[in-house]
């Protein structure tokens, strides 16, 4: 007789039933994922969006009926303020009981016949992925967060002595610090673009990128949306640019992967690289690698691959042992979660938040504003500071006074600068930025 938890959560007896692994073969684009993950769970959201047929998205950012239902998808607390979701954002449940419900399954059988059965769950998840991103499944590998994806690329980027790599002043430490320990120990050269916070415009951005190229120049390294100034960087302009002079580019999108309405095509870079468990609403410790096709073969894993078969396929940049299958799973109820709301409607009320406050704050004089309010050039992050005041000491009195939790970060430009980094998320309240 099975125990009450085996009829909760499965009999965990054998894995998926045929007619489940059928299901999982047979289903497919945005309906299929609607119906494998979570659909019973989505349907006061699907209720909301439908409540705003005939809005713009721009109108429908501003609904608060729709988003009131959003917001009571997740299980935060409103004891606090959280405003650094940049960093990573919580969850809605649809997601956080479907990692549970996952490892249910997963424990009470062995491990490698999971894994195998698995393996027809994570297919429609990429394909959820790749139609997110306007991709090939084939050029996409899930792995653990934008820090590995782009650190493979970049550690394994084909470099010679002498040759340079361009990148900015705003780009993630992290990744920064990766080029360095390559012209350290290679005898390559990274040059870093001095980019204004803000600019006075795009067509600004990518003239400063055009002065930067020399015959030396291998490849490019841009952010999709800056962690330090969060600004929108012309990615596509600047790959259009590098393509002319037969280079390639490598694009963190941390901060815009189910943050901002794109596809690839709008982008036409080579390499791609995010965080799911930031603004696609994904469990933590999950990201994606995007590799144009002609490119997989000549850049290795971190890791060695299973096989020398496996080296023009993205499968070998998974290859990273054992691991839970519990959280990769339940990226497809994030990605069904996203598809209620639509991407662009999802990108608009992240603007509008962002607007409600700083809009404001840009009318006090001593408030400095180091991100553009210009649609193009920025969307749910904004980074503020203000004059004679410390900006650490302002962060520490933020959460120890009012428990509002904010970023802060430095940006180096001709002199040391500091900000405190202020980001919405889906469940954010107006309430709570008066």
């Amino acid at each position: 007789m099975d125990t009450p938890q085996e009829r909760q959560h499965g009999n965990g007896k054998s894995g998926f039933a045929p007619e489940r692994r059928h299901f999982l073969k047979t289903v497919g684009g945005a309906a299929g994922l609607a119906a494998l993950f979570g659909a019973d769970a989505l349907r006061g959201v699907e209720a909301a969006v439908a409540g705003t047929t005939g809005m713009t998205p721009q109108q429908a950012a501003a609904e608060e009926t729709l988003w009131s239902e959003v917001q009571q998808a997740f299980s935060i607390s409103r004891s606090l303020v959280n405003l650094d979701n940049g960093y990573t954002c919580p969850a809605p449940r649809v997601v956080t009981e479907a990692v549970i419900r996952y490892i249910w399954e997963q424990e009470p059988v062995p491990y490698g016949p999971y894994v195998q059965e698995s393996r027809d769950k994570m297919a429609v998840v990429k394909t959820g992925l790749a139609r997110i991103f306007g991709c090939d499944t084939g050029e996409i590998a899930v792995v653990r967060n934008a820090t590995e994806a782009l650190k493979t690329v970049l550690y394994g980027f084909p470099l010679k002595p002498g040759d340079e790599v361009l990148t900015t002043t705003q780009d993630y430490g992290s990744m920064v610090a990766t080029l360095r320990h390559r012209e350290q120990r290679g005898g390559i050269k990274l040059t870093q673009i001095d980019i204004p916070a803000p600019p006075k415009s795009m067509d600004e951005v990518v003239g400063l990128f055009e002065r930067a190229f020399t015959p030396k120049t291998r490849f490019i390294f841009v952010s999709h949306i800056s962690y330090t100034t969060v600004m929108i960087f012309p990615v596509k302009k600047i790959c259009d640019m590098a393509h002319e002079r037969g280079l390639e580019v490598v694009v963190d999108g941390a901060h815009a992967y189910g943050h901002l309405d794109f596809k690839h095509a709008d982008l036409d870079c080579d390499y791609y690289g995010t965080s799911l468990h930031k603004w696609l609403l994904a469990p933590k410790g999950t990201g994606m690698l995007y590799i144009r096709k002609p490119y997989i073969e000549k850049i290795p894993p971190l890791m060695s691959g299973p096989s020398p078969r496996q080296n023009a396929r993205m499968r070998k940049y998974e290859s990273v042992g054992t691991q839970s299958m519990a959280p990769l799973i339940a990226i497809g109820e994030a990605i069904a979660f996203h598809n209620a709301i639509g991407s662009k409607r999802k990108e608009e009320r992240l603007r509008y938040l962002k607007n409600y406050w700083a809009g404001r704050l840009q009318k006090t004089s001593k408030i400095k504003l180091y991100t553009s309010l210009v649609p193009e050039m920025s969307a749910g992050l904004a980074a503020v500071g203000i004059d004679g005041v410390d900006m650490t000491g302002l962060q520490e009195y933020l959460w120890e006074e009012h428990r509002i939790r904010t970023s802060r970060g430095i940006y180096a430009r001709g002199e040391e600068v500091q900000w405190v980094r202020v980001t919405v998320s889906l469940y954010t309240a107006p309430s709570e930025l008066d």
